[in-house]
């Protein structure tokens, strides 16, 4: 590079895995395709559970999800049955690299990267994330920067409605968002002269959940022929015409990271984890919901006969009525270890309507974090290797649905994100090994010659670290 001052972009791709962007839609970015030639990438493992939140604070702090507090997109709160909130920007318990930066002079701008509301203070400008509330002022720090950003969008750039029947509307509204976003993130780019500059984009996600059955032939629900058939193709054209825009106006000068927080797969289907802790015993009710699709909050639970719940989402968090800490808790802690041990014999029993095991992932968030903090849940369980969401209502009259409980749904997670760092002289392109989400938060302060210090649990990339 021509001078010792070390500049980095970071693009967060929402939800794109390493068959996305390095096979499947290689013909519709061709922009993409070149820059990635010249850059050192791979597979990026996620965190459990790979979730964009927690996994994007996962890889900017470089600490498990445990760690940070950080278990999903909802907590339950504590001594409650069905109040639930949604983290802040504030809620992990580790800084995220932009806040060491920031405490050392570096200028940081943070563009949408979740959790991101309320936008944090850095040294330079944030914006917030898909998370922001619908009427919330308060989307920019510092606030005064916040018309002259709305002028330069032109309208929302935050999130579209996605789990929604009109799906002819949510291809119109994520290409406008899309458009916006990155014509903000040059805006902003060249407002400044940033050290760390950080965009995440959601929409690759928002389009897999809606319109993976459309291009994928192995969904167990591909629509062949559909109107909707080329939108992926489209979206990630109109994807690589945007980020290759902003690339060529960061230049070659700049070191670039891009790698997103997990990957996608087609959804199997839910499981219905309240309908089968009632079959099963574990949930008891006054009275049995019969109307498919019951919220648990709605349902008339009898908490002094229920020994366990649980909440729906890409993974199952499991609750226990716990004698002293619920309101009506009946399960002695002394008999957790036991509760467990037969909850898991009785999932591992659990057959697909095929016949086949459904295949269950069932632990302890104390199992696979170093610490445990805020509010977890007492188990979490995967189904199906994550192919399978867990459906939190009930009513249903059977332990598996097609579609998601909450609204159309074609995609779900999986483990393996992407990574590519170009940095000119100084990395060698090629093809990485995979990666750890955890390690790429100590890579990002080693190369700005910030030592991460022992409460990183991540360790630096060595591949990234430069010549």
């Amino acid at each position: 590079m021509g001078t010792d001052r070390f500049r980095l972009v970071v693009i967060g791709l929402d939800s794109v895995s390493p068959d996305l962007l390095y096979r499947r839609f290689v013909p519709d970015m061709p922009r993409m395709q070149r820059w990635l030639a010249g850059a050192a990438h791979g597979t990026l493992t996620s965190c459990d559970p790979p979730i964009t939140v927690p996994a994007w604070a996962v890889m900017f702090s470089g600490v498990d999800p445990g760690t940070l507090g950080l278990y999903g997109f909802r907590h339950r709160r504590p001594g409650s049955y069905d109040q639930m909130y949604t983290p802040l920007s504030t809620t992990p318990r580790h800084p995220m690299v932009w806040s060491t930066l920031s405490r050392l002079g570096k200028k940081v701008a943070v563009l949408g990267m979740p959790p991101g509301y309320p936008p944090p203070t850095v040294n330079g400008l944030s914006v917030s994330d898909f998370l922001t509330p619908e009427s919330a002022q308060d989307w920019v720090n510092p606030a005064r920067y916040r018309d002259q950003i709305a002028r330069v969008a032109g309208g929302r750039f935050f999130d579209v409605p996605f789990r929604v029947e009109d799906r002819r509307q949510v291809a119109t509204e994520l290409s406008e968002m899309t458009r916006r976003r990155w014509k903000v993130a040059r805006y902003l780019w060249r407002r400044d002269d940033w050290d760390l500059f950080v965009v995440h984009d959601i929409g690759p996600d928002r389009l897999h959940h809606t319109f993976w059955k459309y291009f994928d032939e192995s969904h167990p629900r591909f629509e062949p022929g559909s109107e909707y058939a080329s939108v992926a193709s489209d979206f990630y054209r109109l994807l690589d015409e945007e980020v290759g825009e902003f690339l060529d106006d960061v230049g070659a000068e700049v070191a670039v990271l891009i790698a997103s927080d997990h990957g996608s797969q087609a959804m199997r289907g839910c499981f219905c984890i309240n309908d089968w802790l009632a079959r099963e015993g574990f949930l008891a009710f006054h009275e049995t919901p019969r109307v498919a699709g019951t919220p648990l909050e709605k349902a008339r639970v009898d908490w002094s006969r229920t020994r366990a719940w649980g909440a729906g989402g890409y993974y199952a968090r499991l609750f226990f009525n716990v004698r002293g800490r619920e309101p009506e808790g009946i399960v002695d802690p002394t008999d957790i270890p036991g509760l467990t041990e037969q909850l898991r014999s009785r999932l591992d029993g659990v057959r697909l309507p095929s016949g086949q095991p459904l295949g269950i992932r069932l632990f302890s968030p104390s199992d696979v974090y170093r610490r445990v903090e805020g509010d977890p849940p007492d188990l979490m369980a995967y189904f199906g290797g994550t192919s399978w969401r867990s459906a939190g209502t009930v009513g249903h009259g059977r332990l598996f649905l097609e579609e998601n409980d909450t609204g159309p749904d074609d995609a779900v997670h999986s483990f393996d994100g992407v990574i590519a760092w170009r940095e000119a002289d100084s990395v060698r392109p090629g093809e990485l090994a995979p990666q750890r989400i955890l390690d790429v938060g100590p890579t990002i302060l080693r190369r700005f010659g910030v030592d991460p210090g022992p409460t990183v649990q991540g360790r630096p990339i060595p591949e990234l670290l430069g010549h």
